[in-house]
């Protein structure tokens, strides 16, 4: 168990430079959220609101960080840090209203808690994950630093949650980028019951911050006044030479991690050690000794700060509670986009695949200043695919970025740029490491606007696909593990033309957009591309033939396996529908083919089981029950992983299956 924990030691106070009115200002700032709490307790016990997480004993940590920065800098607190909220002046009733889930909240009753945002305010909530806000910092700091703005961003976490993988890679991506982000770790003794000897092993957390080559400091965090002047001291720094820094704040959780779990794993001397060091009583004793403090004074600040309560509480309860409306939550889980539509212009050019991704990234880079490409051995090197090669030169590093090896923290990155007024297009170095950055593309990006109204400005670069020997981790086409995630948009074109402006137009959408990528058509796909800027309609299909008996729909590399296939049975009547995007779906041209031809089969590179096919199978049948003259059809990969060598990976994909599926569909 860390040193701090089992400690008693008495708080010292010292004044320093502050005088009277800033010291009766802290403790204003201090009482509000020890009272509002107090209210929420008995309200909690009362069944009006549904669950409270306590920051009682810690309150001067968010009030001494937040008096520290601008107004303009951005806070990401966790769910103990209301001193946070009422420092930064938000409304009570709002704060109310949120925790009750009724009108006149942060999220319209989506989420509860401090689990929202507000720009307004400059104030980034946290998630239950913990970690990504970690990252979410980094991207706003970042965004500063572009910039050129002498401002800091400063993130809490828990002792739990420093062991967070996180963590580890927001710091680093922080350390190497000398992104100006205060990392504030409040070590409060418990991880809900677990205590810190079971969390790490270092002595003190700070030690981890020689680590990340960053300097860290260990503050006593029931001490306001210390939070208030070595916070100042070190942001003041930071502005003028932009450097993160590791914050560990001593402290204790008074309370359960939740009220419902109590206390009873605390050792009951412990609790009476840090009783005496109660950061809002012991500050409280230590204006009364200045005599800056009498009981007039105190009891006339106190009486403010209830009947302000107490009038927000009254205006909270008057809300109404949400009125379910299936229109306006389906439309919010987007932020609105209304596309160009740009059409093509230019002359046309016959390039690759590849070629064509490359010039959609360039043509965004050049019309938009804000856009900031990240990812793996993207500068200098040029990508593994050599996709960016050359616009290092033509953009400069700071817009075209080499990360490290942490796709977690690079996507969180590009959340935090997007919060701060950026575009961030993430190359995913294979689409198979997505699996690395899972949690802030389901958990974050894609419920952000539908939560607080946040868009998630990023795009996800995803090369993907079989079909070149790449074998189990390179090779997967992993798209349904994101068309089932409301809130993301999932983009998969097959054709050079395709690819340029549907990058575009996934560029200039605000939400968050995966753009698949086929390793196997990049070099072996040519077609006449126009060379200007141009933007294709995401959730619009492209009927690439037409026929009478039977629709293929599909999408990637197997709309070519399709046209091949096709070509060699000139006796079947084929209509063939690219769909290009599959989130947004064209579904208005998937039911008018189907009505037409009668009969289905779904084509797809993944595995059968759980596909994007499979759903869209589903639907047909359910929605076009009596249009069809026989059942779908799906052809699929094999539900194996993807082998290495040539044999067995063609024996895995569905091509040499096609050709005699469409033939028993026809004769069906």
């Amino acid at each position: 168990m860390a040193e701090h924990i089992i400690a008693s030691v008495e708080l010292f106070f010292e004044r320093k430079d502050l005088d009277d009115i800033r010291l009766i200002g802290l403790y204003r700032k201090l009482l509000e959220p020890r009272l509002i709490e107090e209210k929420m307790l008995v309200l909690l016990r009362q069944g009006k609101i549904s669950k409270w997480f306590s920051g009682i004993g810690q309150e001067a940590i968010a009030v001494g960080v937040t008096s520290v920065l601008h107004d303009d800098e951005y806070i990401l607190p966790m769910h103990r840090n209301l001193g946070v909220f009422t420092t930064r002046n938000i409304p009570l009733h709002r704060l109310f209203a949120q925790w009750q889930g009724t009108e006149g909240g942060f999220t319209k009753g989506r989420d509860r808690s401090f689990h929202f945002g507000t720009q307004k305010y400059k104030i980034i909530g946290m998630i239950s994950h913990l970690g990504p806000q970690l990252g979410v910092a980094c991207g706003i700091a970042l965004g500063h630093k572009l910039r050129d703005e002498q401002k800091i961003t400063a993130v809490f976490t828990g002792e739990g949650g420093t062991s967070e993988g996180d963590f580890h890679e927001a710091l680093n991506v922080a350390s190497v980028w000398e992104l100006p982000v205060l990392f504030c770790i409040e070590n409060n003794g418990y991880g809900l019951s677990t205590p810190t000897g079971e969390q790490y092993r270092c002595e003190h957390l700070i030690d981890r911050a020689a680590g990340y080559g960053m300097e860290g400091h260990r503050i006593a965090g029931n001490n306001v006044i210390e939070v208030f002047t070595r916070i100042s001291e070190i942001a003041k720094s930071m502005r003028e030479n932009p450097r993160p820094v590791m914050i560990e704040f001593e402290t204790f959780r008074m309370r359960g991690h939740e009220e419902a779990s109590g206390v009873k794993y605390v050792p009951e001397e412990l609790m009476e050690n840090w009783a005496k060091m109660d950061p809002v009583h012991t500050y409280k004793e230590f204006l009364f000794q200045q005599n800056v403090l009498n009981d007039d004074k105190n009891d006339q600040i106190e009486h403010e700060i209830r009947q302000n309560i107490d009038k927000n509480l009254e205006m909270a309860f008057g809300k109404s509670t949400p009125v379910a409306n299936t229109c306006n939550e389906i439309q919010d889980v987007y932020a609105i986009y209304k596309p160009s539509e740009e059409k093509p212009q230019g002359a046309l050019h016959e390039i690759r695949f590849i070629d064509a991704i490359s010039q959609g990234l360039e043509a965004a880079m050049q019309r938009n200043e804000k856009i900031v490409l990240m990812g793996q051995d993207i500068a200098e090197y040029g990508g593994v695919f050599k996709i960016t090669e050359g616009f290092i030169d033509k953009f400069g590093k700071e817009r075209v970025r080499n990360t490290p090896i942490c796709e977690s923290a690079i996507i969180e990155t590009g959340m935090g740029l997007a919060i701060n007024g950026f575009k961030a297009i993430v190359e995913l170095q294979f689409a198979d490491f997505v699996s690395s950055g899972f949690n802030p593309i389901v958990n974050y990006l894609a419920k952000s606007h539908y939560r607080w109204g946040q868009p998630a400005d990023v795009v996800l670069r995803m090369p993907c696909g079989a079909g070149v020997g790449a074998g189990p981790f390179h090779s997967q086409s992993n798209e349904a593990w994101f068309t089932h995630t409301p809130g993301l948009k999932v983009v998969y074109p097959a054709f050079p033309a395709d690819a340029k402006g549907l990058l575009i137009a996934a560029i200039e959408d605000p939400n968050p957009v995966l753009f698949f990528e086929h390793k196997a058509l990049y070099r072996t796909v040519r077609q006449d591309v126009p060379e200007g800027y141009y933007a294709l309609p995401l959730g619009k299909a492209s009927l690439l033939t037409t026929g009478s008996q039977i629709t293929i729909i599909t999408y990637g590399a197997p709309v070519h396996w399709a046209l091949e296939v096709i070509a060699e049975l000139p006796n079947i009547s084929i209509e063939l529908i690219d769909l290009r995007t599959l989130v947004p779906l064209d579904w208005e041209t998937v039911k008018g083919s189907v009505a037409k031809t009668g009969k289905v089969l779904l084509l797809t590179e993944d595995n059968l089981t759980g596909s994007y096919i499979s759903d869209l199978a589903a639907r047909i049948g359910e929605e076009c029950f009596e249009l069809l003259d026989a059942p779908v059809h799906r052809l699929a990969s094999l539900d194996t992983p993807i082998p290495f060598a040539k044999n067995l990976e063609e024996n895995y994909l569905p091509k040499n299956k096609l050709k005699k599926a469409l033939e028993d569909l026809a004769s069906y």
